[in-house]
């Protein structure tokens, strides 16, 4: 898998995972909320802020009636419509999220929406209920920028067919994210694991859109599975009105995720075998080695009265204990204190 750049941030295997920290509708039809979520991601240390941009009759059927999860008498099609981003916040939201070292995102839901960011935006997001409608996908393709796709609600041969139109439309950089479309999601239902499902299916990147309440368990472990993006949804508040707060992280959350992410990364290290300098000196004082436990004259055998395999501490370390039983019954050529290491050097008939 080849790493490709989401403006100016590398994203691959070998990268720390791209956070996307999602504030998607959270702004209320306010622009000063907007900037305000900008600046709780960039305080946090997240890569980039996506919002959500679409018209409602570009989306909903317009008499599609309530949503049971929302618990809210209006239909779909008025709440997303309340929800709608105008067009002209975006030149100034790409601006503040670059003032902030932040990278601008927001989702399309329909061309019309799309062609409003394509000037802005290094990378398009593809939300889940976007991820089979083949067409805009094969639109999207065509800008040739990079995609990440969330895959909540859909089987793995439908990814299949999204993939195949993406890379036939010319998109060649790609990453998928596991998803689970329910709000939230349960801890039980999250199946982290597919977000190697996914890599080894399609080797592409692979990452998590997570929408469980918790804000650490299944980021870093989608991170130790190899997640090259994460996205999760946050808020100023959850309490404030709007379909997606509830379930959203709250500023702190936000800054505990980006941490656990951080952490994580480092815990895993480069996966190579060896002593490490911040072993050095246990590697040194605490590896057991052979000992003389009583003084030894020169002539005199080496027994397991006068030897034990022991830890240094201080003293210089003989030889490894995998050659006790060869020393023992051989004679010493010299003069050996107690506590000595010993070496071959002390051995009567040592052949350097």
């Amino acid at each position: 898998m080849a790493e490709f750049h989401i403006g100016d941030r590398s994203v691959g295997p070998d990268e720390p995972a791209f956070v996307i920290a999602e504030a998607g509708s959270n702004h209320n039809g306010d622009l000063d909320i907007a900037k305000e979520l900008i600046d709780v991601a960039a305080d946090a240390g997240a890569d980039a802020v996506k919002f959500q941009t679409f018209r409602a009759e570009d989306l909903y059927v317009e008499e599609s009636d309530e949503v049971e999860y929302l618990d809210d008498d209006r239909t779909i099609y008025e709440i997303i419509e309340s929800m709608e981003m105008p067009y002209e916040w975006i030149p100034e939201l790409h601006d503040y999220c670059l003032e902030r070292g932040v990278q601008f995102m927001s989702t399309p839901f329909d061309e019309r929406s799309a062609a409003e960011l394509t000037e802005y935006v290094p990378a398009w997001k593809v939300a889940s209920y976007t991820s089979s409608h083949i067409p805009f996908l094969e639109h999207l393709a065509e800008t040739e920028k990079p995609i990440i796709m969330s895959t909540g609600a859909h089987e793995l041969d439908e990814v299949a067919e999204s993939v195949a139109a993406l890379r036939e439309g010319g998109a060649s950089d790609l990453v998928l994210l596991q998803c689970v479309a329910a709000y939230p999601t349960p801890i039980s239902e999250i199946n982290v694991g597919a977000v190697e499902t996914l890599h080894e299916e399609f080797d592409v990147p692979t990452g998590l859109s997570d929408h469980t309440l918790d804000p650490v368990t299944a980021p870093a472990a989608a991170v130790a599975l190899g997640a090259c993006v994460v996205e999760k949804h946050f808020t100023l508040d959850k309490s404030m009105e709007g379909p997606d707060h509830e379930f959203a992280l709250e500023p702190d959350e936000l800054d505990r995720m980006v941490t656990a992410i951080r952490d994580t990364e480092a815990a895993l290290g480069s996966g190579e075998k060896r002593v490490l300098e911040v072993e050095r000196e246990l590697h040194e004082k605490a590896r057991r080695a052979i000992h003389a436990v009583e003084d030894i004259e020169g002539g005199e055998e080496l027994t397991e009265e006068n030897l034990k395999v022991l830890r240094p501490g201080g003293r210089k370390p003989g030889l490894d204990p995998k050659f006790y039983g060869e020393i023992v019954g051989t004679t010493a050529d010299q003069d050996v204190r107690k506590g000595d290491g010993i070496e071959w050097e002390d051995l009567a008939n040592y052949d350097s």
